[in-house]
């Protein structure tokens, strides 16, 4: 073997996943760096920056980094730190060990904050990878989520000459084994208890004018809905599906969540189930949004109790789903 067939040999191959980022700690300056950084990328605020900046930075930083604190300290773990980071970090390690093989690397990185995606790259560049898998953690592909990592990624890419084997997933909402997972999740929750109650199927919203633009977030996760209800045998008087985290006056996706559980509530909903299956990992949206201010609406409108159904996190079955995705959708686990 001459050195040119020894070091291609030796060459190897990446997984990068993605998940959206999460501030360092939870207080003011931290927020205000992850906030500043989500909300100043064009993908997520479509308006211009001439007239954006002076409200984002003039208006919303200086005000809602404080409250966004806030909540972060009501579900940072004293150990582990924010839950969106942690659960991902557990994803990496469980999947290196379902991989275990010496010549594919698996990174984890995020698209805003730290360990940033083009810290990810260089770092991968330097190890002369002959091969990339960049796995975004959103199962509904959307613009303002998914479209951000190719943006990044692609600015990257101009700086190499030597550009990898490169394959992206862009989102896996109907995958029969990301459909499983929920599914066993919804089933595991529910066999705890006697009664039958209504489902709450609930994402991440997005303002409706990136549906009227073309985004397809909206129907993937209506697919993804259907594709649960049909694997439960779900009644259409079973579920709703629904849209939450609002954000500035204009119209969003919807029905909204607040806006459902405050009129279930009024209708003689005592308890309800809740699931939100846009979410890999537990994080703000689900641990404080979902856990503790939707709690507050439903019982302020008369309800009881909202039952949060875990996200799949690092549980061994999520586990086994990104292996067989990525085993499915690339050359690089054979």
């Amino acid at each position: 073997m001459n050195n040119r067939d020894h070091e291609q040999s030796t060459f190897k191959e990446a997984i990068l996943l993605v998940n959206l980022g999460t501030p360092s700690d939870a207080e003011y300056f931290p927020t205000w760096r992850f906030l500043a950084s989500f909300l100043s990328d064009s993908r997520v605020i479509e308006i211009p920056k001439l007239l954006w900046y002076p409200i984002l930075y003039g208006i919303i930083l200086p005000f809602r980094s404080y409250a966004s604190a806030e909540k972060y300290k009501n579900i940072r773990n004293e150990e582990q730190g924010m839950p969106l980071y942690y659960h991902s970090k557990n994803i990496l390690e469980k999947l290196r060990k379902r991989i275990a093989r010496d010549d594919i690397i698996i990174e984890l990185c995020m698209t805003y904050e730290k360990p940033n995606i083009r810290e990810a790259m260089r770092e991968l560049k330097k190890q002369h990878i002959k091969s990339l898998v960049v796995l975004p953690l959103f199962p509904q592909y959307s613009a303002t989520t998914t479209a951000s990592i190719m943006d990044i990624i692609g600015q990257e890419f101009a700086n190499w000459r030597f550009i990898p084997n490169f394959q992206f997933i862009n989102g896996y909402w109907d995958h029969p084994a990301y459909i499983d997972v929920i599914c066993q999740q919804i089933v595991a929750h529910k066999s705890q208890v006697k009664q039958q109650r209504k489902l709450i199927i609930s994402y991440h919203g997005l303002p409706k004018r990136n549906l009227q633009l073309g985004d397809p977030y909206y129907c993937l996760c209506h697919k993804t809905t259907r594709l649960i209800a049909e694997n439960l045998s779900l009644k259409e008087t079973d579920y709703i599906m629904t849209f939450q985290s609002r954000f500035g006056p204009s119209e969003w996706l919807q029905p909204y969540t607040e806006d459902t559980l405050r009129d279930l509530a009024k209708s003689g909903h005592t308890e309800l189930d809740i699931i939100a299956p846009g979410f890999i990992t537990d994080c703000l949206e689900t641990d404080d949004e979902i856990k503790r201010e939707y709690q507050e609406t439903f019982t302020e409108a008369g309800g009881k109790k909202l039952h949060y159904i875990a996200a799949m996190n690092d549980n061994k079955e999520a586990i086994e789903f990104f292996y067989q995705l990525i085993r499915s959708r690339t050359h690089i686990i054979s």
